[in-house]
């Protein structure tokens, strides 16, 4: 028997990249897959496509989760559509980096709303139907540079280390309804953003990387699945870093 199967997810932030590397991995593990998109309408169909293909059920939403109303629109739509929401993947994100001096209101704000304050929208909607079912996994994926800090980043680096806070926070709170909360910390990952770095840039990056090498979506996907599954039925509050000993 699968993983996750009769589970229904939901991935946000799931079209490309670590995102859609989770939604694959949890669909070939059993579990229904909801995902939200902001603006390829086309991809999002394609990979609904491809996710049914799997012999499970997938249905994209178009948001921006970082919107309260919208937020719980669309965890009512799920649970209406699927029945249930077992699984939260808090995944999307953006960056807008520049040197603090230089950075902008607009490139804080933006930055702060689709990592941070989606989380936290779509985490509080979550929570309802979570609690009803007295279980739940939510994972948000964060970064190691949440931890570390980094230079020309620090709206990112913030939004990511908010993540982790609201992790062990919402850990603590929903514990004793059976619900757990961890969360990821990716490294280098090498995904279509990473692809356009200069070869030196790539360089520099994987020298400070115990493995020497960049890691790939399914190295995080499968942590998720980990989180995601009964296998870390007593892990909560945590937060992994999947990065190949870049930090530790």
């Amino acid at each position: 028997m699968k993983l996750l199967s009769g589970k229904t997810a939901l991935v946000t932030g799931a079209t490309r990249g670590i995102g859609k590397g989770i939604a694959l991995k949890l669909a070939q593990e059993g579990a229904n897959i909801a995902f939200t998109f902001v603006s390829s309408v086309d991809k999002a169909k394609a990979f609904e496509a491809e996710l049914n293909a799997l012999g499970i059920k997938a249905k994209g939403y178009q948001s921006n989760a970082a919107d309260f109303a919208e937020a719980e629109k669309i965890v009512d739509e799920i649970v209406k559509e699927f029945g249930a929401l077992n699984i939260l993947v808090n995944n999307a994100g953006i960056t807008r980096d520049n040197l603090l001096m230089r950075m902008t209101e607009q490139m804080w704000d933006e930055v702060m709303d689709t990592n941070l304050k989606s989380a936290f929208a779509l985490t509080k909607a979550a929570t309802r139907p979570m609690m009803k079912a007295k279980s739940g996994s939510i994972i948000n994926i964060t970064s190691v540079v949440g931890i570390t800090g980094n230079a020309g980043q620090a709206n990112y680096a913030a939004s990511k280390a908010g993540m982790i806070g609201l992790t062990k926070s919402v850990a603590k709170e929903l514990g004793s309804r059976n619900i757990r909360c961890n969360a990821i910390a990716p490294g280098f990952i090498e995904t279509e953003m990473t692809e356009t770095l200069p070869p030196e840039t790539r360089a520099e990056w994987t020298k400070g990387i115990a493995l020497k090498r960049g890691g790939s979506p399914e190295d995080v996907a499968n942590t998720v699945l980990y989180l995601a599954s009964e296998l870390s039925s007593y892990i909560s509050g945590q937060t992994i870093n999947v990065c190949g000993g870049m930090v530790m």
